[in-house]
């Protein structure tokens, strides 16, 4: 019997990440995430956004490379972002003993969706991040998400190139 575990969402961070440090140099930056759901209320017939909150984390370590040290210098309260990765069942027990469990991601990807000083976005900016490196020149902003989904950061097509007729003398302005 095949699984498949993997999530996709659009949506903005609720709060800036927070990063902790593992005993082994592991790292991990924890954030919270919403989106919404949009339906339509069946009394009124409006469109209304239902929130859905989700806490994300980002891990330092195997297969996500430096995802948690690119979140922590990019990532910021607010800004909107492309997040795929996996869902995760968290569970303990609290102080008065009773067992507690939610539901998580586990970032394994980000992509920006947001030209940079919009929704809390500072220095930087490109795609995915994961386990690459800041990139050192600025990038072209990515697309906004139209409402019926979809993403596309395909470079821009690049102007053609003038050249003058063959035969013609050029005249200086």
């Amino acid at each position: 019997m095949a699984n498949l575990n993997k999530v996709m969402l659009i949506g903005r961070l609720t709060r800036d990440p927070e990063v902790r440090t593992f005993a082994n140099g592991g790292k991990v930056a924890k954030f919270g995430f919403a989106m919404n759901n949009r339906r339509k209320n069946q009394q009124t017939g409006e469109w209304e956004d239902e929130p859905v909150f989700i806490d994300v984390d980002a891990f330092n370590r195997g297969d996500y490379g430096k995802m948690a040290d690119n979140v922590e210098q990019y990532l910021k309260k607010g800004q909107q972002v492309f997040i795929e990765g996996r869902l995760k069942l968290d569970q303990w027990t609290s102080q008065d003993g009773q067992k507690r469990s939610k539901l998580m991601v586990v970032a394994e990807n980000f992509q920006f969706l947001e030209p940079r000083g919009e929704g809390g976005m500072g220095e930087g900016g490109g795609r995915g991040m994961a386990g690459r490196a800041a990139p050192s020149a600025p990038r072209r902003p990515a697309a906004a998400v139209p409402a019926g989904g979809g993403y596309d950061e395909r470079p821009a097509e690049p102007e053609p190139a003038e050249s003058p007729d063959a035969g013609a003398e050029e005249i200086p302005f």
